[in-house]
C-alpha cells in the first residue's frame, strides 16, 4: 500500500510513518495543508491519513476539495479533535473513517487495511487466487497453506495484484504504489521485483499483458 500521511506534529508524523513502513507500506509524509492538497491531487495512493488542524489549509477543506475533484481514495481522519461536530464535518466532507488521538498503531493499521480491502471490492478478509491466499487484515500471504516470506517491495506489488482480482494493473500504477514520492527509481526495478515474485509463487500466476501491465491470474481456478 502507498499511503499519504498528513500530520504536522514533528514527532508524531515521522513516528507514524516509521510504523507504517514497518508494515510494508510506502509512505509520503507531508505537514502542510497546501502540500497535502497538491499531493492528493497529483499522486496515486491506496489511502490517506489526514489530520484536521493543519497549517495552510485545514483537513476538512482539503478533503472536500479532493472529493469535489473526484479523488476517491479512502481517507481516515486522525485528529485530537473528538467532538461530535468535528466528526460530522469530517464524514460530510467524505471521510471513510475517523480516529482520535491518542491511538494504537495496531488499530490504525487494521482500519487502513480494511478501508483498502473494501475500496478494492472485497467483503471478506481472506482472498484466494489458485494456491495463493492473502489475509487482507493481517497482511499475511500463504502459498499452498504455508507462510510466504516477501520483501517490502514484493509485498507491495503482490498485494496490489491480489486486490485487483485478475484485473490488469498498468506498469506505471504499480510503480506508483511501490515507491515513495522522493524515491530514486530505476526503470527496470519493477521487472526485477516481478521476476523475484514469479520465482517464489510460480511464473504462471503473474501474467505480463503486453503494452498494458501485469495481472495475477490462477492457472486452473479463478481468483476469488
Amino acid at each position: 500500500m502507498r499511503i499519504l500521511l498528513v500530520e504536522d506534529d514533528p514527532d508524531l508524523g515521522p513516528a507514524i510513518a516509521r510504523a507504517l513502513r514497518s508494515e510494508n507500506c510506502a509512505v509520503d509524509l507531508v505537514a502542510d495543508g497546501i502540500d497535502a492538497g497538491h499531493f492528493g491531487d497529483t499522486e496515486r495512493y491506496d489511502a490517506a491519513i489526514l489530520d484536521l488542524g493543519l497549517p495552510g489549509k485545514d483537513g476538512v477543506s482539503i478533503l472536500t476539495a479532493w472529493r469535489s475533484a473526484g479523488r476517491d481514495m479512502p481517507v481516515l481522519i486522525l485528529t485530537a479533535r473528538d467532538g461530535w461536530p468535528d466528526k460530522v464535518a469530517g464524514f460530510k466532507a467524505g471521510a471513510d473513517d475517523f480516529m482520535t488521538k491518542p491511538f494504537r498503531v495496531e488499530e490504525l493499521m487494521l482500519r487502513l487495511r480494511a478501508l483498502v480491502r473494501r475500496a478494492s471490492g472485497h467483503a471478506a478478509n481472506r482472498i484466494e487466487c489458485g494456491p495463493l491466499t492473502f489475509d487482507a487484515l493481517s497482511g499475511q500471504f500463504e502459498l499452498d497453506g504455508l507462510p510466504l516470506k516477501l520483501t517490502a517491495f514484493e509485498w507491495r506489488v503482490l498485494s496490489a495484484l491480489m486486490l485487483a482480482r485478475e484485473a490488469v494493473i498498468p506498469r506505471l500504477e504499480l510503480l506508483e504504489r511501490v515507491y515513495e514520492g522522493d524515491a530514486d527509481v530505476d526503470s527496470n526495478s519493477l521487472e526485477v521485483i516481478v521476476g523475484r515474485l514469479r520465482r517464489k509463487i510460480g511464473a504462471s500466476l503473474i501474467e505480463t499483458v503486453r503494452g498494458r501491465g501485469y495481472r495475477l491470474t490462477a492457472e486452473h481456478s479463478a481468483c476469488a
